[in-house]
């Protein structure tokens, strides 16, 4: 027997899920798409609802009708070394993924080059690829990124520059400025006062942030804080410029670097200088990533919990993609971990 139109099994919809967990429409729409604002119970009526009926959403039909592509983007503008490279950015994206699982969306990554705004980037984000997007390690030149919000939902992984960035633009970051100054005063506490810093770029915020929180502490505590060279968040660059500051400032006894990456290469120069850590000099790192715990000496270093602060970006861009209102901002607190460097 051949099937017509008439034998052909009805598909379930969704005003049927709703009407069988005995709720509305919109609420199992909710569930299906993993919002975060469905009580427990709720959903687990829906799904039971769903495994009952053995409803499947149609996202293909959905997609063209809304317009929706069920895709995300990860801009890092970065290259590929420095991404691949660095543990921060394994934690971070780890932390989207985990919330992206509880959704339908999937996640597709961008390099783009931090000097450079990529036109292609622009088009493609533009261009009905992805529903939203995500950035992440933005430098000044990224301002464009900013600008594209109107025109579709974006979060950045960090503050951007306040002159470009508008006040509605939503974002999540660490407490940098408050890593900074618990760290200084920790190596403060221990007796050192020739601190000196092993900054980020300066055009990356949270570089701007930790420098400005190691120099008001040290300037309120009478110290000094002219023992500055400046990285690029890379081990190659810590070492670089743990050296620099070893032959412009022999005199150091401590060093509050802006990443754990950094520390590591800074902890190559001092043995290479014959200098003991802790014992000549202290060091405090910033991230609390693998590379803390990855050589013969703990590195004490602040925990600005990376994986966490993925997770809120992708729960943030999963609600407004929902059409719920979110805070712009979200400062993630940040702790320090003592080992030991100090």
């Amino acid at each position: 027997m051949i099937e017509t139109s008439a034998t052909l099994p009805t598909r379930p919809t969704l005003e049927a899920v709703a009407k069988e967990a005995g709720v509305s429409r919109a609420t199992v729409s909710r569930v299906v798409n993993g919002s975060p604002k469905v009580s427990p119970e709720v959903v687990e009526a829906v799904q039971e609802a769903i495994a009952r009926l053995n409803y499947v959403p149609n996202r293909a039909a959905r997609s063209l009708v809304a317009r929706h592509t069920m895709a995300i983007a990860l801009v890092v503008p970065e290259d590929a070394h420095r991404f691949f490279g660095d543990p921060y950015f394994a934690d971070v994206v780890q932390g989207i993924s985990d919330r992206l699982d509880d959704s339908d969306y999937v996640l597709n990554l961008q390099l783009t080059h931090p000097s450079s705004p990529s036109d292609k980037t622009r088009r493609y984000l533009l261009g009905g690829n992805v529903d939203g997007a995500i950035v992440v390690s933005h430098h000044a030149g990224d301002h464009f990124l900013a600008a594209l919000d109107p025109d579709m939902p974006i979060v950045f992984g960090g503050r951007p520059f306040g002159t470009v960035a508008p006040p509605t633009l939503c974002y999540v970051d660490a407490d940098n400025h408050g890593g900074a100054v618990t760290a200084t005063r920790r190596l403060i506490e221990r007796g050192r006062t020739h601190i000196a810093h092993l900054a980020g770029p300066d055009d990356m915020p949270a570089a701007l942030d930790r420098e400005l929180g190691w120099r008001e502490t040290l300037e309120s505590a009478g110290l000094g804080a002219q023992r500055l060279a400046r990285g690029d968040f890379t081990e190659v660059g810590g070492v670089r410029a743990a050296l620099e500051l070893l032959r412009e400032h022999p005199d150091l006894d401590a060093l509050f670097v802006a990443s754990d990456l950094m520390a590591s290469g800074a902890l190559l120069a001092l043995q290479q200088h014959g200098l003991r850590v802790p014992q000549d000099v202290s060091v405090i790192g910033f991230d609390n990533s693998s590379y803390a715990t990855r050589g013969e000496i703990g590195l004490t270093t602040v925990d600005q919990h990376s994986r966490a602060m993925g997770e809120a970006m992708a729960d943030k861009l999963l609600r407004r993609l929902a059409g719920e209102h979110v805070e712009p901002v979200t400062v993630v607190p940040t702790t320090l971990v003592e080992r030991e460097s100090v």
